[in-house]
């Protein structure tokens, strides 16, 4: 299940700190190990755990798992999730042990999740990014065309302009532009 090592650690926030390192996960299936003395330390983690399980199904779906349910790169979870094509459900906001700063990330519905399964969203959404950074590098190539070209013509403006014999050209109103154009 793919979604086991999230629900791993949405458990293990539940828990007390000293059980934390308890809970382990492999296989798909949770495994709560503790020494054999400690009854009640295991039947109240029990209990937390049981309860945690309840409303599973309904737990949003955190990025790590997204990455890995819809197999997309974290790049393209910030660019969907920024233009709006992979909606968010919320934030959630969480302070890591041994860390003095909050981290606020967008979690995601699983409903919504198994809607871009079922209809192959990520592809589509592959292919139109393929397009706009193709359209993109055309219309940087033909912006930094036109820079050159500016850059050329206000290098050749800025130079006197010579006569065969080697004297100055007479300025002429509209010169420029029948140069560009050409005669007729």
């Amino acid at each position: 299940m793919v979604r086991a090592r999230g629900i791993l650690l949405e458990i293990r926030a539940r828990l007390p700190s000293a059980m934390k390192k308890s809970l382990d996960q492999a296989a798909g299936l949770l495994t709560l190990r503790m020494p054999e003395g400690a009854n009640a330390a295991f039947e109240a983690a029990e209990a937390i755990v049981s309860g945690a399980l309840i409303g599973i199904g309904s737990l949003p779906v955190i990025p790590r798992e997204i990455e890995d349910i819809l197999s997309i790169s974290t790049t393209e979870r910030h660019r969907w999730l920024k233009d709006g094509r992979l909606p968010s459900a919320g934030t959630r906001t969480v302070k890591l042990r041994g860390r003095a700063k909050k981290i606020t990330f967008h979690v995601f519905d699983t409903r919504t999740v198994e809607d871009i399964l079922d209809r192959d969203l990520v592809d589509a959404w592959r292919e139109d990014d393929a397009i706009t950074a193709a359209e993109n590098r055309r219309q940087a190539v033909w912006k930094a065309k036109l820079r050159r070209e500016q850059k050329k013509s206000a290098a050749a403006s800025s130079a006197p302009r010579l006569n065969a014999d080697g004297s100055p050209r007479p300025q002429l109103i509209g010169w420029e532009e029948f140069e560009r154009d050409g005669p007729l």
